[in-house]
């Protein structure tokens, strides 16, 4: 089973940037499909960013499309979330997801039930 931890958040102003990583150790990594999904305060999860095991296909929501770029060093195990141009509705805890059974190579995974491992989230605030 592998772990996740995330890391790199923090409190920014609007049209700042940051980059969350998502250190992952106990499994191969380089095999799953992963995502970064994030919550604000009394709303559901939400997709933020998914990517393919390989990384080659990416899909993103519609609120961060042109401004988050998802990318994976297997070399580091670790899955990047470069966050451009910040606004306050991206204030949420991110989550960093792995999917740990089985899937389909070209397959996107945008729900949260289709992941399996979670890490313990990032705060990022985001003030006007």
């Amino acid at each position: 089973q592998v772990q996740l931890v995330e890391s790199g958040g923090g409190l920014v102003q609007t049209g700042d940037s940051l980059r969350l990583s998502c250190q992952a150790s106990g499994g191969t990594f380089g095999t799953y499909p992963m995502a970064w999904f994030r919550q604000a305060l009394g709303n559901e999860r939400e997709l933020v960013a998914a990517m393919t095991w390989s990384g080659t296909v990416t899909y993103y929501g519609d609120s961060v499309k042109g401004r988050f770029t998802i990318s994976r060093d297997g070399a580091k195990n670790t899955v990047y979330l470069q966050m451009n141009s910040l606004n306050t509705e991206d204030t949420a805890i991110y989550y960093c997801a792995a999917r740990g059974r089985s899937y389909h190579f070209t397959q996107v995974y945008s729900s949260p039930q289709d992941y399996d491992c979670w890490g313990q989230g990032t705060k990022v605030t985001v003030s006007a």
